[in-house]
């Protein structure tokens, strides 16, 4: 089935840190409409494709995206209103060739990656059926059969999504023991009623919540929160490694500084040799499963030593060291370094690029884990992308903040009414038995 655009509209809206965004909405011949909201993040890898901001101290601090809002409407909008696409990898090529810049710097991923979402969601609507199941068709799945990811779920942070309370950016949980998205979800709450507990009776000063909706509290190291959250999957009734384990983000990029890595709130500097010697221990003295960005995104070398180091041990996630961008994974994998990829559709631009890196990921027999951004809306398209991927985990934020619950809520009704598997501990098999 084809899709040919009568009309794309674009304008700004506000994501959930209050900074301005893209939201595009999308009607095709024959009435089927789509709708997408653009998210975007504060840990940022120097190496994403360019999301266009205004730039306009005078306006939104220089965050409005009026720029790439008229780049919908006009350039975008000239250049696919009335043409028929046999799919959505068609639409995404003319998207790719009309900006023409290798990092999406001309028109904005943040408005290419809105029309694509946009007529994802037309489409479907379309075929009367689920987004997942048109992007499964459309791009194929890593798997044969479509199925609810397993959640990692933010609980406590730190870095920039926390005012630098602690160095590294978020602890988050696996509920790995569950057997079901609903049950997991049950568990992620109770983990986080927990850790509250925990921080106001050990007296750490709690000072709310963070970007993703996790605790923030001043904690006196960075080792006190696993420490902390591995007490709290304790008091939330659950076995810390074997029903819980915990999956860290160091987002060590932003506090790499001259070869080292610098712990403001600990006052410590280390090498990455010194910094590889902790994780280490923290993977063996902690329910530790999965590390994300240990290291800063171009210390090549040190990721490759890290993966030979602990590669066996935990899942080791490249964020800023990949930036969902397909060449930058198959450099990775060539060189051995991380054993995992984070996919973040804003950081690419397009869904058949996201689907790219997919498919290198599961080729490479890396891990893939889809996950949302720091500034995110109530647009749940998210949650459909991860199933449709099969990829089997999602890294969303915490249990608190609606633009948070629209995706695991996206996900609990997906269970509900269309009766999808769930992945439970499947992605994670060859680090969890070691427990």
């Amino acid at each position: 089935m084809s899709i040919c655009i009568r009309k794309i509209q674009a304008y700004e809206i506000l994501d959930s840190r209050g900074h301005p965004t893209i939201a595009v909405a999308l009607e095709c011949d024959g009435g089927a409409t789509g709708w997408a909201q653009t998210p975007a993040g504060a840990s940022t890898g120097r190496h994403e494709a360019v999301e266009l901001r205004d730039g306009d101290p005078n306006r939104y601090a220089g965050k409005g995206v009026l720029e790439a809002v008229h780049n919908v409407n006009s350039v975008i909008a000239r250049a696919l209103t009335g043409r028929k696409f046999t799919g959505l990898p068609e639409l995404d090529a003319s998207l790719i060739e009309l900006d023409g810049a290798p990092d999406k710097s001309r028109l904005g991923a943040n408005a290419i990656l809105g029309v694509s979402c946009a007529a994802a969601r037309a489409m479907a609507n379309a075929r009367r059926e689920p987004l997942w199941r048109l992007l499964e068709t459309q791009f194929g799945s890593l798997r044969d059969q479509a199925r609810l990811p397993l959640p990692m779920v933010n609980i406590l942070s730190g870095g920039l999504h926390a005012g630098s309370q602690i160095d590294f950016q978020d602890f988050l949980i696996v509920p790995h023991g569950c057997t079901t998205f609903a049950g997991a979800m049950e568990c992620a709450v109770a983990v986080h009623r927990a850790a509250r507990s925990l921080i106001i009776e050990a007296g750490f000063a709690l000072t709310g919540v963070a970007d993703e909706g996790g605790w923030a509290p001043r904690l006196p190291s960075n080792e006190s929160a696993l420490r902390l959250l591995t007490d709290a999957i304790a008091r939330a009734g659950y076995k810390p490694g074997e029903q819980v384990s915990i999956a860290m983000d160091a987002a060590a990029t932003h506090f790499y500084r001259n070869g080292l890595y610098r712990l403001a709130t600990e006052n410590r500097e280390l090498s990455a040799a010194e910094i590889i010697l902790e994780l280490e221990r923290w993977t063996r003295d902690y329910p530790v499963v999965s590390i994300e960005d240990g290291l800063a995104e171009d210390d090549w070398e040190n990721w490759v030593r890290l993966t030979a180091e602990l590669g066996a041990r935990v899942q080791l996630i490249g964020d800023d060291l990949f930036t969902t961008a397909p060449g930058r994974l198959r450099d990775g994998v060539s060189r051995g370094a991380a054993n995992s990829v984070l996919v973040k559709m804003n950081q690419i631009g397009t869904l058949t690029e996201t689907f790219a890196v997919l498919r290198i990921a599961r080729d490479a027999g890396y891990s893939a884990v889809v996950s949302a951004r720091s500034g995110e809306t109530e647009d749940s398209f998210l949650a459909d992308l991860a199933i449709a991927s099969g990829a089997g985990q999602i890294k969303v934020g915490s249990v608190t903040r609606s633009e948070r619950l629209a995706k695991y809520n996206r996900l609990l009704e997906i269970e509900a009414l269309q009766g999808l598997p769930f992945a439970g501990p499947s992605p994670l098999a060859r680090w969890l038995r070691r427990a």
